[in-house]
């Protein structure tokens, strides 16, 4: 007998609907792959970026040196 699966309901990260986290959702965290693809977009059109600290100048000339 197979046990009972309980599917947990998440928020898509996309268009917030509900999205069923388990792994017979291809997609998730995301509710269709339209949501999917709508977020891979936006990180390739940089929309969204994670922040960073700008370059350390080591040679105190102003700009940094590639090595």
């Amino acid at each position: 007998m197979k046990p009972i699966e309980h599917k947990k309901i998440v928020a898509c990260p996309c268009c917030k609907g509900e999205s069923i986290y388990a792994p017979s959702n291809l997609f998730r965290p995301f509710c269709s792959a339209r949501c999917k693809n709508m977020d891979l977009g936006a990180w390739a059109s940089e929309s969204f970026r994670l922040a960073t600290e700008p370059p350390v100048d080591d040679d105190g000339q102003g700009e940094s040196r590639l090595q």
